[in-house]
């Protein structure tokens, strides 16, 4: 199988033309073919770090920076040194525990990961219906992963149910949160409770348990935020990077966050909502036509956590580059797919914005380019200011923050192949329910 492409270092430096060789898939197969060229030169052969997920580590030329560039491969390939790829892994028989793991996300994530290494992965969430539906279809699916994976009923509001369920955990991701606009505008004491306090407890369990490294999930309302859920999120996204330091100082857990734009599919997402509308045969309803979303799937979704997970330093904030498209576009980008049942402009909702912020300016100022992501590192100065001297001019932003209206915009035909990246559409292309 063979995997071409540009890639970028964090000093700009394209590391082009390259190709490399994956494992062979068969003993009649060539040997694994790694080849350098140009301006980068690799270092070992990929290496399995999750399901269907292989992991090129590239070191430019030009500073020397060791890149780490992560792959999916389109079927299972054959590792044929078993011993490494264990020894290689990064969750070598380790302990995964998801917060809202019933969730779209916790779903994605436990899809990639029933393959892996981990010698078990803890669902915690508050939904007994849910997490009893997600067991009956592994032990249908997947008979053989499905024993690695525990449930475990609690809320992230309870300090107690949530350090209950910490004991031999090696990795969190968190994902538990109130997500839905409208409701965290008309209950913004509930976003309150989960998103801020709930994120809280869960860091101060993962500290006091000795948990080795959490990845917190946050969104692109928290950027400039203008309704409940956004402020909640940026709240959350401070409380991430207060207790991260209080880790950092103790030389224990490593708390990092990612922040992205709208899952497609995902609970809250518009998508679900557009088909069932033309499946009724009632016209799509549209908040504002103009208004841009960043684009992204489930998988990118989780490789985002993935990449920080493996590249995050105590406080670190990763941000994926994202494609977006106006709402207009995404309604006939799904018009074209399932039947024209007309538009119906409602006006825009409780707390929505006209374009959503993925990184403001004054992150900008000091972030740092790693081709597929940006790193926006932590403040790591203390309290007392005069130790800190800037020589020279002093710059508090850049000229522009990264937004849904300045990234790349797809039109309708982008947006349907965006779109149709997703196994949500392509169910219910298919005519396969959608649990």
């Amino acid at each position: 199988m063979i995997i071409t492409g540009t890639r970028i270092c964090h000093c700009g430096q394209k590391l082009v033309p390259w190709y490399c060789q994956l494992p062979k898939q068969s003993p009649d197969d060539d040997a694994v073919d790694v080849i350098p060229q140009s301006s980068m030169r690799i270092l070992g052969k990929p290496l399995r770090t999750g399901y269907h997920r292989y992991l090129m580590q590239v070191q430019c030329r030009e500073c020397d920076y060791l890149n780490d560039f992560i792959y999916k491969s389109d079927r299972d390939l054959v590792i044929e040194d078993e011993t490494e790829e264990r020894k290689m892994s990064t969750f070598d028989n380790a302990t995964l525990m998801i917060t809202g793991g019933t969730g779209s996300f916790g779903s994605t994530v436990l899809k990639h990961f029933l393959d892996s290494d981990l010698k078990e992965i803890r669902i915690f969430s508050r939904d007994e219906k849910k997490q009893d539906d997600m067991r009956h279809e592994l032990q249908a699916r997947h008979p053989e992963a499905a024993k690695k994976v525990k449930f475990y009923i609690g809320d992230v509001r309870n300090p107690q149910s949530i350090k209950d369920a910490m004991p031999g955990v090696d990795y969190i991701f968190h994902a538990a949160a109130l997500k839905q606009v409208p409701s965290c505008e008309f209950f913004p004491m509930q976003a309150v409770q989960t998103n801020i306090i709930g994120t809280d407890n869960v860091l101060h369990a993962a500290i006091d348990a000795g948990v080795k490294r959490v990845v917190c999930l946050s969104t692109d309302k928290a950027a400039y935020p203008i309704n409940a859920m956004g402020i909640s999120k940026a709240m959350m996204e401070h409380v991430i990077y207060a207790n991260a330091r209080v880790a950092a100082e103790r030389g224990g857990t490593t708390i990092c966050c990612t922040r992205y734009g709208n899952v497609m599919c995902s609970r809250g997402s518009v998508i679900p909502l557009f088909i069932d509308q033309i499946k009724a045969g009632n016209p799509i309803t549209i908040t504002d036509p103009n208004m841009t979303r960043f684009l992204m799937n489930l998988d990118e979704a989780v490789d985002l956590v993935m990449f920080a997970f493996q590249h995050g330093n105590p406080g670190d904030l990763f941000i994926q580059k994202s494609d977006a498209s106006t709402i207009g576009d995404l309604a006939k980008a799904v018009q074209q797919l399932f039947g024209n049942t007309g538009t119906n402009i409602i006006g825009t909702r409780h707390g929505e914005k006209l374009f959503e912020t993925l990184m403001t300016r004054e992150e900008r100022l000091r972030s740092e380019d790693m081709g597929h992501y940006f790193r926006v590192a932590a403040d790591n100065r203390d309290l007392n200011y005069d130790k800190f001297v800037v020589k020279g001019e002093v710059h508090t932003m850049a000229d522009e923050s990264y937004t849904s209206h300045n990234t790349n915009r797809l039109d309708v035909e982008g947006t349907v192949k965006k779109i149709m990246t997703t196994e949500y559409v392509q169910n219910e292309l298919k005519g396969i329910p959608n649990v």
